[in-house]
């Protein structure tokens, strides 16, 4: 049975109540990022789960600035024209995971179709590999944009060898054009199965209270789970901004425990699904998973 029910205010079921709490750690890991110019996907996707991660060390650090030269409707991150890309940024960014001690890091970006040359896959490669240089024992995740699918920018991600390589398809293919204007389902799709033939450990995720259904969250895994996908995330929608698309509906938890359910048999080696699951939430416990699975 399809829970579709829209939702007539804005008010949030108590599932998705979050208790506020900085701690000692949090503002540690605050003060590291900020020390080294560093932008981070949980302050600018105003994620809800960033007193937690903060408060356990650990963050998603977000290159290539800032400012993102798409429009997608779920998303609080700037969009414009983007300032000259920093070559100094890999690294910063790997002082920052040597200087948080992590064992697992979260690196992400900003879509950058202004870099026709690589749309960015460069900066991308080094970071990976100042990372790898100055903390060889922290394992590396990537959740990157699409590359516009130039062939050159992915495999030059690919052959720098992150643990995981992610890419969200963020929601039903049927809405997708409405979610993401200037992105593609199916180009999405492309990029990770070239991650899977690549031989690495892939993951994508989705949000669900965009508007579409039970059934087809259920047909976009299978889809994703068909290509040898390893992990699929899928979270509640929160409108971050009166800007961005509304909540369709408030997702209860037992059906993200169908979701799980249904995914795993599907082949999924991992399926985080909770009200509160984004892209990053509990990436160190699923590589550890991944790590002993493969």
């Amino acid at each position: 049975m399809d829970t579709t029910q829209k939702v007539k205010q804005r008010s949030r079921p108590d599932w998705l109540k979050i208790k506020l709490k900085t701690t000692g750690k949090f503002l540690d890991t605050q003060r590291l990022i900020k020390h080294n110019k560093l932008n981070t996907v949980c302050e600018e996707a105003k994620c809800p789960n960033i007193y937690e991660c903060w408060g356990r060390q650990t963050a998603t650090i977000m290159i290539l600035g800032d400012i993102c030269t798409r429009a997608c409707g779920f998303c609080s991150v700037k969009t414009g024209k983007p300032t000259i890309s920093d070559k100094a940024e890999p690294k910063r960014a790997a002082q920052t995971v040597k200087s948080m001690n992590l064992r697992h890091v979260v690196i992400t970006s900003v879509d950058r179709d202004d870099l026709k040359e690589d749309y960015g896959s460069s900066i991308w490669a080094q970071t990976i590999e100042e990372i790898r240089k100055i903390t060889p024992e922290c394992t590396i995740e990537v959740l990157t944009p699409d590359f516009r699918n130039y062939n050159p920018a992915l495999e030059r991600v690919f052959r720098a060898n992150p643990n995981i390589f992610s890419h969200n398809i963020e929601c039903v293919r049927r809405i997708s054009k409405k979610v993401r204007p200037q992105s593609d389902w199916d180009r999405s799709l492309t990029v990770l199965e070239s991650s899977v033939k690549w031989g690495l450990s892939t993951k994508t995720g989705m949000m669900v209270g965009l508007g579409e259904t039970d059934s087809e969250v259920l047909d976009a895994m299978k889809e994703s789970a068909d290509l040898g996908i390893s992990i699929f995330n899928v979270g509640q929608y929160l409108q971050p901004t009166i800007k961005n698309l509304p909540v369709q509906r408030y997702v209860h938890p037992d059906t993200f425990e169908m979701f799980k359910e249904k995914g795993l048999e599907m082949g999924f080696a991992v399926v985080e699904s909770g009200p509160l699951v984004r892209s990053s939430y509990h990436a160190d416990e699923q590589a550890k998973k991944i790590s002993n699975i493969n």
